[in-house]
């Protein structure tokens, strides 16, 4: 890249002004220095955390994110904050229960055939999280298969699907009240478990601590945990693991 660019400035058709700016490792907003190295780093652009920010904020990093031809995912925005952003980029989808504002590139690439990320729910009042670490995989190019309320209150409902669960390259299994799915999962299946633990239950939960601390005990091996409600983290950990598998497969 840095090759191409200084041929423009020698060639005249890049100004010295210009080549600073495509070559510049984060622009500086005031309020926030966007990561626009991210990508290369890490082989996905910055994510916006819309908790917190203002909308003219998050609009103003969106403005930074797209001018580089990146995709975009803000993940934690209101409806309030995500449909004013829509009147000026109504092509952006919005999934009101994760909660996340994404767009992406139509690259037009075909469906993967190398795995895909099982996103195993216990409960329906889980759904919020789920979804967040589902959209999440999704707008990072992951393919996504959804296996819902199919916790250990009635785990028959969990082996009616355990055969595509078990096929999967990874699980982000979602959890609250005890948390003892990931538990289940992660001994009946041979790839890595992610478990996210929910702050859904009653008093003793205590907003999530008791699915945590469950899930860090387990005695399943593979099996690793994020921080509470964290969906989104769940995800993006998923995803590296099915980049790596994708890759492996390639080269096979």
């Amino acid at each position: 890249m840095m090759e191409e660019i200084l041929k423009q400035v020698q060639a005249g058709t890049l100004s010295v002004t210009e080549a600073k700016e495509k070559l510049a490792t984060y622009e500086n907003l005031g309020f926030a220095k966007v990561d626009h190295h991210r990508k290369n780093r890490q082989g996905f652009p910055e994510v916006i955390y819309g908790e917190g920010k203002t909308t003219e904020q998050i609009h103003a990093i969106i403005k930074a994110i797209r001018s580089k031809g990146d995709n975009v995912l803000v993940t934690r925005i209101s409806k309030d904050k995500a449909d004013s952003i829509l009147r000026d980029y109504p092509e952006f989808t919005y999934n009101e229960t994760a909660s996340i504002l994404y767009w992406k590139k139509d690259t037009k690439q075909k469906p993967s055939t190398h795995g895909y990320i099982a996103i195993v729910c216990a409960g329906t009042s889980d759904l919020k999280v789920a979804e967040e670490a589902a959209v999440t995989a999704e707008a990072l190019g992951s393919e996504v298969r959804r296996f819902y309320d199919v916790g250990v209150a009635g785990i028959h409902r969990l082996f009616d699907h355990i055969e595509q669960i078990q096929q999967a390259t990874v699980s982000v299994v979602v959890a609250g009240m005890e948390g003892a799915l990931p538990s289940v999962v992660g001994g009946l299946v041979s790839h890595p478990v992610i478990a996210v633990p929910t702050s859904v239950g009653y008093g003793a939960n205590f907003n999530g601590l008791s699915a945590l601390l469950t899930m860090l005990n387990s005695c399943a091996s593979g099996i690793s945990v994020v921080n509470i409600d964290n969906g989104f983290g769940a995800a993006y950990n998923a995803v590296l693991i099915d980049n790596i598998a994708k890759k492996g497969a390639k080269n096979e």
